[in-house]
């Protein structure tokens, strides 16, 4: 029984030992560690080359897109072209029935016909008065008849002079009739107006089309050049202030995933499109135009390069990437470059009211001041009194005790990684990069800090 009370006695006594290490390690522990030490990343400041961009999304499509719409009404009786088919310019696209357009004119030439002759029935009247009247002035200058007679001769002369001026405006009339009667007949054919690619059919043979003669006709079809591809693309209100026309661009498109494309800017909307029913959801956009450099869609270019009577060897078709208009793709353009400046991470920098940073500093001297002061007379430091916001862009120094220093810094323009930093910072500081609660929220002027890891350069 003695025995039993012992071993219980012994095992307390290890278990209470070790209880007691734990305590003391742990303290330990948070001794070295520092005190209230919060663990971050790190990183130096260094030079680089910063590139601003502005990244937009769109769609592809042709520089040069013509919308094929008939003048006049009628079925389709011919549709020699079908979708994605290459023409030049000239060639028959489509032709509408005409036996209306046809009787117009041969309507149109009866009218001229008969206007004719009324004219020159009219001139022969107009001669037949003319020989009267010289008669009568004959007779009336030897006072053969009286005054009265003569000048009824003379006012049938004028009438006749006047028949045929009607005659003969009668005339210019039918033949402007006419004229428009053989021009719409010619529209019933439909012509290609450049050499391209039919993008886009939206009719079938048998289909009856509406002209443009009181309003937009029926969009019979489009032909583009396949050669020259853009992209458009909308870029917000904040970033569209920075694009300029000849900026240069990196283009991916979805269908071609490993592929990136240069391109340069062409056009930049004057205008916004506005998107949203409500004044608080719209977005406000501008449409850029974004030119592809790289050669593409071999064939559209051959024969672009053939109508331009240009020959050349043209590379296989699988060495061009084939674009079609609809395809979807991002545009990164590069609005501005700095060269050799310093730059330190994007999340490095963070916006802080300066004012409490610096009345949470302040209330930090003074606690440190009561806990080591060795009488009622050592001076204290001041609180600073509370005041104003003062939102500033700042950064947290890392100085060699591991404290961090709450640092205004200007800065310059920014890519996808890095800031320019203008002013605040020289080549060689180490600023804290992360946690971005650290960062943003709690660290304080100050606050000692311990890296979270090996100490690295970005």
């Amino acid at each position: 029984m003695a025995k039993k009370k012992n071993r219980t006695r012994t095992i307390l006594i290890i278990i209470g030992i070790a209880v007691i290490l734990l305590v003391i390690l742990g303290l330990v522990g948070r001794r070295l560690s520092g005190p209230n030490a919060t663990r971050v990343e790190i990183v130096t400041v260094e030079t680089r080359t910063v590139t601003q961009t502005v990244t937009a999304s769109g769609r592809v499509q042709p520089e040069v897109e013509i919308i094929i719409s008939p003048d006049v009404s009628g079925e389709i009786v011919q549709l020699p072209v079908v979708e994605g088919q290459q023409v030049h310019r000239g060639e028959l696209l489509a032709r509408i029935k005409s036996d209306f357009y046809e009787a117009q004119v041969e309507q149109a030439e009866a009218q001229l016909s008969q206007a004719k002759a009324n004219l020159s029935q009219q001139e022969a009247n107009l001669l037949l008065q003319e020989q009267t009247l010289d008669r009568q002035r004959q007779l009336y200058e030897a006072e053969v008849i009286p005054l009265d007679q003569y000048e009824q001769s003379d006012t049938q002369y004028k009438v006749a002079q006047a028949n045929v001026d009607a005659a003969r405006f009668n005339v210019e009339s039918a033949q402007a009739r006419l004229r428009e009667s053989q021009e719409q007949l010619r529209k019933t054919a439909l012509y290609a107006p450049m050499s391209g690619t039919v993008s886009q059919l939206d009719i079938e043979l048998g289909e009856r089309v509406t002209g443009n003669e009181l309003q937009a006709g029926t969009t019979v079809m489009k032909v583009a050049r396949l050669d020259q591809m853009e992209l458009e693309v909308e870029v917000s209100e904040n970033d569209v202030v920075n694009v300029a026309l000849g900026d240069t661009a990196s283009i991916e498109v979805d269908a071609y995933p490993n592929r990136i494309f240069k391109g340069v800017v062409t056009e930049i909307a004057n205008s916004a499109r506005l998107q949203g029913s409500t004044f608080q959801e719209q977005v406000t956009n501008f449409p850029v135009k974004v030119r592809i450099l790289d050669p593409h869609n071999a064939e559209a270019r051959a024969m672009g390069m053939a109508d331009a009577g240009l020959a050349g060897e043209t590379p296989a078709t699988e060495d061009y990437p084939s674009f079609r208009p609809g395809m979807s793709g991002t545009v990164d353009i590069f609005t501005n470059t700095v060269q050799e400046v310093l730059s330190i991470p994007i999340q490095a920098v963070t916006v802080r009211d300066f004012n409490a940073i610096k009345r949470a500093r302040s209330r930090s001297d003074v606690a440190e001041a009561d806990s080591t002061a060795g009488d009622e007379e050592e001076e204290k430091p001041d609180i600073v009194a509370g005041g104003e916001e003062d939102l500033q862009r700042m950064v947290f120094v890392v100085d060699e005790a591991m404290s961090v220093i709450a640092t205004i810094v200007e800065t310059g323009i920014s890519d996808d990684q890095f800031i320019e930093i203008k002013s605040g910072l020289e080549e060689g500081n180490r600023v804290v990069n992360g946690p971005y609660s650290a960062v943003s929220r709690e660290l304080d002027d100050g606050d000692l800090v311990e890296e979270r890891g090996a100490g690295r350069s970005l």
